[in-house]
């Protein structure tokens, strides 16, 4: 692993509408490894995601060290799904693969390369299941899917484990060290749930506004945890 980051922000302030939702935090992500931002509601970890992917304004600056595609997959902390909407898993996955209305057909190529994504995160077999019929844990992990084509050097997952079960928190954190593991993406995640974070994270940013604690899991649980619930379960 480089000791260079493949992602740093150094003094990154979000405020809107004169609320400081962050303040001078600095984080940085090593390549290959799984970072969580851990804190309490409110204490602007979406808005720290959100102006490291440039979708908000913000100051200070964030520097990217790619070593390769240079591509950044993303996957929401929600994704609103009308099950009344014929929409089928594989027509999800081609809309950004295809010039072609996904309504006029999906082309093959397109398709193998959907079943790919998906064997790749568990839903093998899945590519004509309608999005209404998916479960919550089988939604997210189809987003992941997405956020991987074409694969990413760096993952952002801003909550993934809400109202989730525990066992489909637990095959997307498999999934996710494999991606770890085996292709050297790097994670960045927000989470609330410290077993979660004891049992996936290689390093933890503690936030609070502004950053209070970073480092390895154990030498940050201990402060946060006392500073504010962390829930226990998926």
């Amino acid at each position: 692993m480089s000791d260079l980051p493949l992602l740093e922000a150094s003094d990154l302030t979000v405020a809107r509408q004169g609320h400081v939702a962050v303040e001078r935090a600095s984080l940085r992500v090593m390549p290959g490894s799984i970072h969580l931002v851990v804190g309490p509601n409110g204490a602007g970890k979406s808005s720290l995601v959100a102006a490291l992917l440039g979708q908000t304004p913000f100051t200070g600056t964030v520097r990217c060290h790619f070593r390769g595609s240079g591509r950044v997959g993303f996957v929401p902390q929600s994704f609103p799904v009308d099950p009344t909407l014929p929409v089928t898993v594989v027509e999800l996955l081609a809309l950004s693969r295809q010039r072609l209305p996904v309504c006029l057909g999906v082309r093959r190529a397109t398709r193998a390369t959907a079943a790919r994504l998906l064997a790749g995160v568990g839903l093998a077999g899945l590519e004509d299941r309608r999005l209404g019929a998916l479960s919550g844990g089988e939604l997210r992990r189809v987003l992941l899917a997405g956020a991987m084509d074409p694969e990413p050097e760096l993952l952002v997952l801003d909550e993934p484990g809400s109202g989730l079960d525990e066992s489909s928190v637990l095959r997307l954190e498999a999934t996710l060290r494999a991606l770890r593991d085996e292709r050297g993406t790097a994670v960045l995640m927000v989470s609330h749930d410290v077993a979660q974070v004891r049992r996936l994270a290689d390093t933890v940013t503690w936030l609070d506004r502004t950053v209070r604690r970073a480092g390895a899991p154990a030498e940050v649980l201990g402060a946060a945890e006392a500073a504010f619930p962390f829930t226990e379960g998926a």
